[in-house]
C-alpha cells in the first residue's frame, strides 16, 4: 500500500500527497453503518461513504440531529443513498432494537463516543465512557455478526484514540465507583476498543470467518467530542487546543475511511495519522500499546463484556 511519511522536523509537511477521501473505491451495492454519524468524524465518514456509492445508515442518539445530518449530505449530494436511525449506545436496549432492523451490512464503523464527562452512568448502570465507547459497540458488533458474515468484503472498524496508550483496564473498579478520573476512564475505554478489536480479529480467524476487524484512530482532530463532555477549565483548554493544535475533522476521518475501504487493508491492522506522535497527517499503519496484545487481558475483557451486555458472539477462542 502507498503511504506518505512526515519528516520529523516538520509534522505538518509530507513528502508526497497522501491517501485522501478521493481515493476511496466504488462502494455501490455495499451498506455501511456509522455510529454517531450526525457530527464530527462520523459525519465526515458518512458523507464520504455516501459520495462513493455506499448506502449509509447513519445512527444518532437524537433523531432530529440525525435527520439534519442526512439533509445536509443530501443537499450536497442529491443522489446520496443515506438514512438515519436511532441508537443510543448508552442504552443497550436501543442497540438491540436497532440491530433487529438491519437486513444487510458490509461495513460497520464503531465511531460514536463520549470523552471526559463528569462521572455518570448508562441506562444499565455502567460508567458512561466504558458503556458508550466500548460496551455499546461490543454489543452492536455481536448482534450484527451473522449479517456481516454474509456481507461483501465485510469489515468492522473500531475507532480508538492515541490515548489508549495511557489506559489500564480497572477490573477491580471497572465503573469508577470508588475512584474516578475523567481522563483515566476515557483512556480505559479507548484501550478496551483496541483490546476488543485485536481479540475479535483473532477469534474471527480461529473460527474461519472472513469478516475483518480493523482498528483506527483520528489523531488529534477538532470535533465537538472535546467540548461536549468536559466541563470547566478542561473544556476551555480543549476548546483552545482544538482551535490552535488540532487538525480538521476531514483529515481526522481519513484513517477510519482507509480502514473501511482500502482494498489492501488486512484484519488485525491499526490505522492512524502518519505525523509526529500520530497526532496529525495522512493514514498509515500504526502499532498499539504492547499491553493491548495481552491475550489473557483480552480474554478477561471479552468475558466481562459478554456478561455485561448479554451478548454471545459464539466465537471460540
Amino acid at each position: 500500500m502507498t503511504m506518505s511519511t512526515t519528516p520529523e522536523d516538520d509534522p505538518g509537511a509530507v513528502s508526497a500527497p497522501g491517501w485522501t477521501a478521493a481515493d476511496i473505491p466504488d462502494l455501490v451495492g455495499r451498506t455501511a453503518i456509522v455510529t454517531g454519524g450526525n457530527s464530527g468524524l462520523g459525519f465526515q465518514t458518512s458523507r464520504e461513504l455516501a459520495r462513493h456509492g455506499a448506502h449509509v445508515i447513519l445512527t444518532a442518539r437524537d433523531a432530529a440531529k440525525g435527520a439534519e445530518a442526512v439533509e445536509a449530505i443530501r443537499t450536497e449530494q442529491p443522489e446520496a443513498s443515506i438514512e438515519t436511525r436511532l441508537v443510543d449506545l448508552a442504552d443497550l436496549d436501543t442497540v438491540t432494537a436497532f440491530a433487529d432492523t438491519v437486513d444487510q451490512v458490509d461495513i460497520l464503523i464503531n465511531n460514536a463516543g463520549v470523552m471526559m464527562p463528569p462521572r455518570s452512568e448508562s441506562a444499565q448502570g455502567y460508567e458512561l465512557q466504558f458503556a458508550v465507547n466500548h460496551l455499546g459497540h461490543f454489543a452492536l458488533t455481536g448482534l450484527l455478526l451473522d449479517k456481516l458474515k454474509s456481507g461483501r468484503d465485510p469489515r468492522v472498524v473500531t475507532v480508538s484514540s492515541f490515548m489508549h496508550k495511557r489506559g489500564r483496564i480497572h477490573f477491580d473498579d471497572l465503573h469508577g465507583e470508588h475512584k474516578y478520573s475523567r481522563s483515566g476512564y476515557y483512556s480505559q475505554s479507548k484501550l478496551a476498543n483496541v483490546v476488543f478489536g485485536l481479540e475479535f480479529h483473532r477469534r474471527l480467524r480461529a473460527n474461519g470467518f472472513t469478516v475483518a476487524s480493523v482498528l483506527a484512530h483520528p489523531g488529534y482532530s477538532a470535533t465537538n467530542l472535546q467540548t461536549s463532555g468536559p466541563t470547566g477549565v478542561a473544556k476551555l483548554a480543549l476548546k483552545m487546543s482544538n482551535k490552535f493544535m488540532a487538525q480538521e475533522a476531514e483529515m481526522g476521518a481519513l484513517p477510519q475511511l482507509y480502514a473501511a475501504t482500502h482494498p489492501d487493508i488486512e484484519s488485525g491492522q491499526f490505522v492512524g495519522p502518519n505525523g509526529r506522535r500520530e497526532q496529525k497527517g495522512y493514514p498509515t499503519l500504526v502499532e498499539p500499546l504492547e499491553a493491548a496484545r495481552d491475550r489473557e487481558l483480552a480474554k478477561r475483557l471479552w468475558d466481562v463484556s459478554e456478561e455485561l451486555t448479554g451478548t454471545d458472539f459464539g466465537l471460540a477462542r
